[in-house]
């Protein structure tokens, strides 16, 4: 008993936790004060609600995996699938937090919100116990927190980012606690974290660099050796879920035109290939982050933030730099040691951000490509804010451009409105939920397959399909998006059991020729059984 007093006074411990306590409050209070400035709680976020698609199919992934081990019937895009069992492109690893959730809690419409909350609250927590910042930092970093707004967003929603978000988050905190004690198990646990966020997607390598520094820097080549190894086994994982795990997406995910150039046209060839695609991307960004001053056009204000966090991180590294040499020639040995662990963190935080953009501009589409920005950001939010600096401006200068961009140009509801409950949506979808759980059945033993498929036409004649009706489907139905044109090109080739289409639409009218069984429509879907 007497040792355990010891540790807990030991470095005032009692202090630690009642600041991670009231770090971990943070998240849940966000949402609490979003939801009450709306005139709403947490409990009425309602995703039928909300107009990101995406959204429907993680959810329903997440359903049939909880309910059955994996989908029973096909997720993909004009009726592709995977090799193996029923996932849609993305890999199932991205979301398995909500998995371990609802195995343990079970899985309804406010789950992946209450998890995301918990995440993020757990990372909090963690960052306090693991960097032990002082008063001034943490309430640098309370605010950041604060005015980076996507923080509240994809808390309350059914995205993947949160997950991202805390893992990071995570991962830096023991990054900066192993810089102060250089354990062996702590580098373990950077390699599995970082390895597990590459498996979520791929660009999270670039994390695995920081432990594979650390442990060259403790084994010389032998370390640089291991960590190829972990490298190498972690990318062939990573290809094996996406061979085997991963549908085929409408266009591609992410483009290597600019790789290829290098062995179709020579290196010059591949060079100016890759020089002249990042001037006309390089240029496409300037016009989204011009739009996103002006407007408040999401993808250029994520741009913006973005630049602003690089920015700051490359004037703080080079800041750093100087001072540690300075220091050096001065005989400062204990400064210089701080100093130079806050500069490993910032230089690889740097390099990352750098290579990141990189990505963007030669691999990613503008707007899908800005999404992915948001998860260096949050990891920025907590870097900034333990900063040893004397006034804490460049913190200041990118809680500005927060405010700016993620609160006083937030405008469209796209992009930052989270979904409450609408009278008239939950008694639709509640409806539809009725109607199809009396006339559809899972085919357990077809699974997985077209036999427990929906097709989800995403549109007819410029007007969308209702999708969000789909999140009525009983548990283990898988979701096909198609295009229109591919489902009037093969009428009658189409593959899935049941189709979901835009009521009064055209292929309404070819599914009702074709003698396709209806089993429900309202003014907004049809829905058919083909076979």
């Amino acid at each position: 008993m007497d040792r355990f007093i010891d540790w807990w006074k030991q470095d005032k411990r009692y202090l630690t936790m009642a600041k991670a306590v009231l770090m971990a409050l943070l998240p849940v209070a966000c949402c609490l004060v979003y939801c009450a400035m709306q005139g709403r709680s947490i409990g009425e976020v309602y995703l039928p609600c909300s107009e990101w698609n995406d959204e429907l199919f993680y959810y329903k992934q997440v359903e049939g995996i909880v309910h059955f081990g994996y989908p029973q019937g096909y997720f993909g895009f004009n009726e592709s699938h995977a090799l193996k069992l029923s996932f849609a492109a993305w890999s199932p690893v991205l979301v398995f937090p909500w998995i371990l959730w609802g195995l343990l809690f079970g899985w309804n419409l406010l789950s992946p919100v209450i998890c995301n909350i918990l995440l993020m609250t757990v990372a909090c927590f963690l960052f306090v116990w693991l960097v032990r910042p002082s008063w001034k930092q943490l309430g640098i970093t309370s605010l950041l927190f604060c005015l980076y707004t996507p923080f509240v967003r994809y808390m309350l929603s059914v995205m993947p980012e949160v997950i991202c978000f805390s893992l990071l988050i995570i991962f830096y905190s023991l990054a900066v606690n192993y810089l102060n004690g250089e354990k062996a198990w702590k580098l373990v646990i950077l390699f599995a974290l970082s390895g597990l966020l590459t498996l979520m997607r791929p660009y999270m390598l670039l994390f695995m660099l920081l432990p594979a520094w650390f442990w060259f820097r403790r084994q010389g080549w032998k370390g640089l050796l291991g960590s190829g190894i972990v490298f190498g086994a972690v990318l062939a994982v990573y290809a094996a879920i996406k061979h085997y795990l991963g549908a085929q997406y409408f266009t591609p995910l992410f483009f290597t035109d600019w790789v290829d150039a290098f062995f179709e046209e020579g290196l010059w060839g591949g060079i100016r290939y890759t020089l002249v695609k990042l001037y006309y991307m390089g240029s496409s960004f300037k016009g989204h982050t011009i739009q996103g001053f002006r407007t408040g056009l999401a993808s250029g204000a994520f741009f913006a933030g973005y630049l602003a966090l690089l920015l700051i991180m490359l004037g703080q590294s080079a800041k750093d730099f100087f001072a540690l040499k300075l220091s050096g020639r001065q005989g400062k040995g204990d400064g210089a040691e701080a100093l130079k662990k806050q500069l490993t963190i910032e230089v690889h935080f740097l390099i990352s951000l750098v290579a990141m953009l990189f990505a963007l501009l030669l691999m990613y589409k503008m707007t899908e490509g800005s999404k992915h920005l948001l998860t260096f950001m949050a990891a920025g939010v907590f870097l900034v804010g333990i900063q040893e600096t004397r006034f804490f401006k460049k913190a200041v200068v990118l809680g500005a451009v927060f405010a700016y961009f993620y609160s006083y140009m937030a405008v469209d509801p796209y992009d930052y409105q989270v979904p409450f409950a609408e009278p008239q949506r939950v008694a639709q979808v509640e409806e539809w939920k009725e109607k199809l759980q009396g006339c559809m059945e899972l085919e357990r033993e077809a699974a997985p397959g077209y036999e427990n498929s929906v097709i989800w036409v995403l549109g007819d004649g410029g007007r969308y399909t209702k999708w969000q009706i789909l999140y009525a489907l009983p548990a283990g139905f898988g979701i096909s998006c198609c295009e229109e044109g591919y489902v009037a090109d093969h009428l009658e080739e189409l593959q899935s059991r049941y189709i979901a289409v835009l009521a009064g639409g055209e292929v309404d009218e070819s599914c009702r020729e074709a003698g396709y069984t209806e089993l429900h429509r309202d003014g907004d879907m049809a829905f058919y059984q083909r076979y």
